[in-house]
């Protein structure tokens, strides 16, 4: 296996294993929406005026932007021979660990908060299971990721000009 093909994998599957660690945190901290059962055994959203269903969302992208923000800038300074595997990993990765995120918050409930639903009495309220509402947070994580990597590198790359002298040094 070549090197650029480790420090692609390499870097596939930290964010994966991140992914994991972030879908925990985002069960673990994301307001469940009540859900009243009924007779016939299905569930209905207790309270339509409810804001948890868009907590979960905003949840969801701070815990994936700030992985996705922390995963660009480590990922920069620490492949230096190998910024196009690496590069092509994050957003790889990213995609992955947003896809494992989502898959392991709404699969495993950890500290189910649930806000109060204004219901008639003596009909049961469950915490409702997470799931996103806005899928366009799904691609934060990678999104982030590889701008901020890009920015870092055009940075970088900015003071150092390959191709021609700067302005006003000609012979």
């Amino acid at each position: 296996m070549t090197r650029e093909v480790r420090a692609f994998a390499v870097t596939v599957l930290t964010l994966a294993a991140l992914g994991v660690a972030a879908g925990l945190l985002w069960s673990g901290v994301s307001p469940r929406a009540p859900y009243t059962v009924t007779e016939d055994g299905t569930s209905v959203l207790a309270d339509p005026s409810t804001q948890a269903l868009i907590a979960a969302d905003g949840w969801f992208a701070v815990i994936t932007g700030g992985l996705g923000l922390l995963c660009g800038g480590v990922a920069w300074f620490a492949a230096r021979r190998f910024m196009l595997p690496v590069l092509l990993g994050l957003c790889a990765g990213g995609v992955l660990g947003a896809a494992l995120t989502l898959w392991i918050g709404s699969t495993f409930t950890i500290g189910a908060v649930m806000v109060e639903a204004a219901v008639v009495p003596g009909v049961k309220v469950v915490p409702g299971a997470l799931k996103l509402t806005a899928s366009g947070v799904l691609v934060s994580w990678p999104l982030l990721a590889v701008g901020l990597f890009g920015l870092l590198e055009g940075m970088h790359g900015y003071g150092e000009p390959q191709l021609r002298p700067p302005y006003g040094n000609l012979p």
